[in-house]
């Protein structure tokens, strides 16, 4: 591989600022999904080697909470600007593990470096108040301090953003974290660490640690130093998590998990929009999003004319390689991801189902498969019900609105979800009605830096990115001040000291 700055691909983990080996010699694969050919080997760290990036993350914790907020907020923009600088490496690192088209893979770095920029200026921001006092003589108010040290653990479909969207609100607060990659992606996350290490990043303060995904979880999780939890993964995946914090006590825990999201077109909306936005809400990152369209609800007057040029869109989708020039779709990321969508389409042409468009693995073999579209998907088949990482999308027509909002609605997720109307009385009222905590209306681009992301029922806890994404970080710590050298009672006039209530 070829790179401006060949510094930037790395196989050791990072610690307290040194870059480590397995103590064991264990290693694993990292593989390129489009040809399964080997890009090298990164260390599988034991648990006492996670517990040492505790250890320094812990330590850096003690001088990088007092860093006047100044100070790691210029750290942070020198972390942004070397990550924009690099943006092109930084790509096709991304590309090569992920085998997202070297496009989506440029954008996702844009986009990843927005929220080191964003939460550096907007830790400036990250105030107390003052509280009108209740008590004779007393001033009360508030302080927002950093919880300590926070363990990330991320997913595979955005290796390089979903790091830089919980690091850098945490560290710009004033915690140090630990990062956990995954095994399939780690090039990206290693990446970021170099360039930390470039910006000048204390040592402890930004660490990135692989191993065993349960112990190395567990090993985080369960370490009473660690404060702050924040994964995005399967909520199946999300609930162990939630389980381990349980039991390791109380501590600070976002999760972003899956999602089923519905993609309402109504009758009054625009037919050619429609179809372009749900193509884009549907097929980036060849599907493997968990805000990707998945149930597209099409008003029954506009159904067979949707189906129609959708399907003729999607046809249009060219396959290929991250560096193939003109590429929409890549591969997707394992074996078991390949299985899974040859078994859902299966079991909806069984069940019933038209495939329009699409339908078979790909004829480059591997692990592509043709970008698919099912219409006449009902409940009760696996591409309606559940969350489809993959290039299928399952259409299906509504006749009232009420049964489409049902209809969204009925699922455990409630992440993302996308309307296309153009009367607002319309609009407004499905957007209040749907149970997901984002809506997108006529356009598939929604997220970013300053609006707050994450899901509600069974998508999750917490939201990233904007001032809520500080939350998982932060605790607001309450003082009552009365008259120094006094006590607040003896500041009270005398005919009040009486009717004072005693403290609960």
């Amino acid at each position: 591989m070829l790179l401006g700055h060949p510094v930037l691909f790395k196989s050791l983990c990072y610690v307290g600022g040194r870059w480590v080996h397995s103590a064991t010699a264990s290693t694993v694969a990292v593989h390129n999904p489009a040809d399964q050919e080997v890009l090298g080997h990164v260390p599988m760290l034991d648990a006492a080697q996670i517990e040492e990036a505790v250890d320094a993350a812990h330590h850096a914790f003690t001088s990088w909470r007092w860093l006047p907020v100044a100070k790691r907020a210029a750290l942070l923009l020198r972390w942004h600007e070397l990550i924009l600088r690099h943006q092109n490496d930084l790509a096709a690192i991304l590309s090569l593990e992920q085998g997202k088209p070297l496009a989506e893979a440029r954008g996702e770095i844009a986009y990843g470096a927005s929220f080191v920029e964003w939460f550096a200026h907007e830790a400036r921001r990250l105030n107390g108040r003052t509280i009108p006092s209740h008590i004779d003589g007393a001033q009360l108010g508030t302080i927002v301090e950093p919880v300590g040290v926070a363990a990330l653990i991320t997913p595979w479909n955005f290796p390089s953003a979903m790091i830089t969207r919980k690091a850098a609100a945490a560290l710009a607060a004033g915690c140090t974290v630990v990062v956990k990659p995954a095994h399939e992606t780690p090039f990206s996350a290693l990446a970021l660490a170099q360039l930390a290490e470039e910006a000048g990043m204390p040592a402890g303060v930004f660490n990135v640690v692989l191993g065993e995904p349960q112990m190395a979880m567990e090993t985080l999780v369960r370490d009473t130093r660690v404060r702050a939890v924040s994964f995005t993964g399967s909520t199946r995946v999300g609930a162990l998590v939630m389980q381990t914090v349980a039991h390791a006590g109380i501590k600070k825990t976002a999760l972003e998990l899956g999602g089923n999201a519905p993609f309402i077109v109504t009758a009054d909306a625009d037919l050619e929009q429609a179809v372009r936005v749900a193509v884009a809400a549907k097929f980036q990152t060849s599907g493997q999003d968990c805000c990707a369209a998945n149930r597209i609800l099409v008003a029954r007057p506009l159904y067979e004319r949707f189906v129609e040029q959708y399907s003729n869109a999607v046809r249009e989708l060219q396959v290929g390689a991250a560096f193939e020039a003109g590429s929409d779709v890549g591969p997707l990321m394992h074996q078991a991801a390949f299985d899974a969508t040859v078994a859902r389409v299966e079991d909806a042409r069984d069940k019933g189902a038209c495939i329009t468009v699409g339908g078979a693995p790909h004829a480059r073999g591997g692990w592509f498969f043709e970008p698919t579209v099912v219409a006449d998907a009902t409940p009760g088949m696996r591409i309606y019900d559940e969350e489809n990482f993959a290039p299928i999308s399952a259409v299906s027509p509504f006749d009232t609105l009420d049964e489409a909002i049902t209809r969204a609605n009925d699922t455990e997720y409630g992440l993302a979800a996308y309307l296309c109307a153009t009367d607002l009385n319309t609009v407004f009222q499905v957007i209040r009605r749907l149970e997901f905590a984002m809506v997108s209306v006529n356009g598939a681009k929604f997220t970013g830096a300053p609006i707050p992301f994450g899901g509600v029922k069974a998508s999750g806890l917490g939201r990233e990115g904007g001032f809520e994404g500080f939350e998982p970080f932060v605790e607001t710590r309450y003082f009552c001040l009365g008259q120094l050298g006094l006590p607040v009672t003896e500041s009270m006039p005398a005919t009040h000291r009486a009717s004072a209530p005693a403290a609960a």
